[in-house]
C-alpha cells in the first residue's frame, strides 16, 4: 500500500512539474512557454506562425504558444510568478514592468541580447524598460496617438490640413475644432474613460514632465505650466467653445466611432492600432484620413508605453528564451507583428520597410511620427498604478467635466499625488 501511494505521489508531482513553467522533456529537449497578449485575428496568426517556424527549425527548443489577455495580465502575472509558474517569455507593456521589475521577477536582460537587438532599437525605446541598471523587456511594438479625421468634412470646411512636417499647433487645433462644429457635428471627440496616460503622453509637446526626480533617486509630482496646456484645450473645447462633445468625456475608443461614423464628430483623438477598426467598422464610402497630433513647444514629442518582451526571472532556460525573443523580433518578423497589430516597430530597419511607408490608411503618417515617441512620463515610477487609480484619473476627470478648476486640479495632482508616491521611496 505505501509503495503504491508513493508511486502516485510521484506520478502527481511529475505531472504538476510538466505543467509549470518552461522545462525539459524526457527526450531532453527543451521546453519554453510564450506567453503572448495578441488578440487581433492578425496579430494572433502572425505570432503562432513564427512560433511554428521558431519550433521547426529548432528542435531541441520548443516553444508553446499560450495566449493571454490584456485585461487581465497584471493580476494573472503577480499570481504565476508568486506561484513559481511563470511563462518563459511574457508579452507586456512597458509601463505594467516596473513593481515586477524591482520585485525581482523578471531577468535583467542585460548581457543576454545581441548587439544586433540592442542596436537596432533606440536608447529611446530601451528607456521604458529600463530600472535601476537593469533592462527588463526588449520594447518592440509602439502606437502614437493620432487624429482620426472624416475627411469629408475636413475638405468641406477648407481648414489646412496638417502634416508631420507642418502639425497644428495646440492653438490652432482648438480653433480648427470650432470650425468644424455645427449643424449637429463636434470638431472633436475626446474619448478619456481612461485619461491619465492620454493626459501625460500628450503633454510632452507642451514641454510637460509632471514626475521629477531628484538627485536622491525620489519621485515628485510638479503639474507646471507644460503639465495644464492639454487639459486647458480639452477643457474649453468642451465648456467654453461647444467644440467637442461632453458625452464621450466617459467613453472608451471604440465607444465613439459609431457617432463618428455617422458625422456627429470631425475628429477623434485615438492610437495608431484603431486604424483597423475603423477599416473594419466603417461604412462603405467613408472617407477618413490619419492627421498627427498637435505641436506644442517640444513639437511632435509624445510619451508612449511600447509592448515588451521579457524572460522571467524563474525561467532555467533564460539563454534559449532569449534567443527566441531575437528570433521574433528579427526585422521581417518585427514588420509581420506590426501589421498585424497595425502598430509601428522599434527597431530602425524595420521600420524602413516599404510597408509602414505607404499613403494607405495612413501607415505613413504614422511611420513619420515615430523618432518623436518618447519614454511615457510614468514608467519608471513606483507606485504609478495607485496614484493613477486613486489621485489622477478622479481628479482628471472631475477637471474635465467642470466640476473642479484647474487650481484644485494642481493640487490634487501634487499635494495627494506626493502623498501616495512617498509610501513607495521610503
Amino acid at each position: 500500500m505505501r509503495t503504491r501511494t508513493t508511486t502516485l505521489l510521484l506520478a502527481l508531482v511529475l505531472l504538476l512539474a510538466g505543467c509549470a513553467g518552461g522545462g525539459d522533456r524526457d527526450d531532453g529537449r527543451i521546453t519554453l512557454r510564450f506567453q503572448s497578449l495578441a488578440w487581433q485575428d492578425e496579430s494572433v496568426k502572425a505570432n503562432k506562425a513564427l512560433v511554428r517556424e521558431w519550433n521547426a527549425t529548432h528542435p531541441d527548443v520548443r516553444v508553446e504558444y499560450v495566449q493571454g489577455s490584456w485585461d487581465s495580465v497584471h493580476d494573472q502575472l503577480l499570481t504565476s510568478f508568486e506561484g513559481g509558474e511563470a511563462p518563459d517569455i511574457i508579452h507586456d507593456a512597458s509601463d505594467d514592468l516596473a513593481d515586477f521589475a524591482y520585485g525581482g521577477y523578471l531577468a535583467d536582460l542585460t548581457g543576454l541580447l545581441p548587439a544586433r537587438l540592442t542596436s537596432d532599437i533606440p536608447e529611446r525605446s530601451w528607456e521604458a524598460a529600463t530600472f535601476g541598471d537593469g533592462v527588463y523587456g526588449v520594447p518592440f511594438l509602439q502606437e502614437p496617438r493620432v487624429l482620426i479625421a472624416n475627411a469629408t468634412l475636413l475638405k468641406k470646411s477648407g481648414v489646412r490640413i496638417p502634416t508631420p512636417e507642418h502639425p497644428w499647433t495646440w492653438a490652432e487645433f482648438r480653433q480648427v475644432t470650432k470650425e468644424l462644429s455645427g449643424e449637429g457635428t463636434y470638431g472633436v471627440a475626446w474619448p478619456l474613460k481612461e485619461p491619465v496616460s492620454a493626459t501625460l503622453n500628450l503633454s510632452l509637446s507642451t514641454g510637460g514632465r509632471l514626475f521629477h526626480r531628484g538627485a536622491d533617486g525620489k519621485v515628485t509630482v510638479r503639474f507646471e505650466e507644460g503639465d495644464q496646456v492639454v487639459p486647458r484645450t480639452v477643457r474649453d473645447q468642451v465648456g467654453t467653445d461647444r467644440s467637442a462633445s461632453p458625452t464621450t468625456l466617459g467613453s472608451g475608443g471604440s465607444d465613439t466611432l459609431p457617432g463618428f461614423f455617422a458625422g456627429k464628430y470631425a475628429m477623434v483623438p485615438l492610437g495608431f492600432s484603431y486604424r483597423q477598426q475603423i477599416e473594419q467598422q466603417a461604412p462603405e464610402g467613408f472617407d477618413w484620413q490619419v492627421l498627427p497630433a498637435p505641436a506644442g513647444a517640444d513639437g511632435l514629442a509624445q510619451g508612449v508605453s511600447p509592448q515588451t518582451l521579457s524572460v522571467a526571472e524563474d525561467s532555467p532556460h533564460k539563454k534559449e528564451a532569449a534567443a527566441f525573443v531575437d528570433f521574433l523580433l528579427q526585422p521581417d518578423n518585427m514588420v509581420r507583428l506590426a501589421l498585424g497589430d497595425w502598430m509601428l516597430p522599434t527597431g530602425e530597419q524595420a521600420l524602413k520597410d516599404p510597408a509602414l511607408h505607404t499613403a494607405e490608411h495612413g501607415w505613413a503618417t504614422g511611420t513619420a511620427l515615430a523618432g518623436h515617441l518618447r519614454s511615457a512620463p510614468a514608467q519608471s515610477v513606483r507606485g504609478y498604478a495607485e496614484w493613477k487609480d486613486k489621485v489622477a484619473t478622479p481628479a482628471l476627470q472631475e477637471y474635465y467635466s467642470g466640476a473642479i478648476g484647474m487650481d484644485e486640479l494642481r493640487h490634487r495632482m501634487e499635494e495627494d499625488g506626493n502623498l501616495v508616491l512617498a509610501r513607495y521611496q521610503r
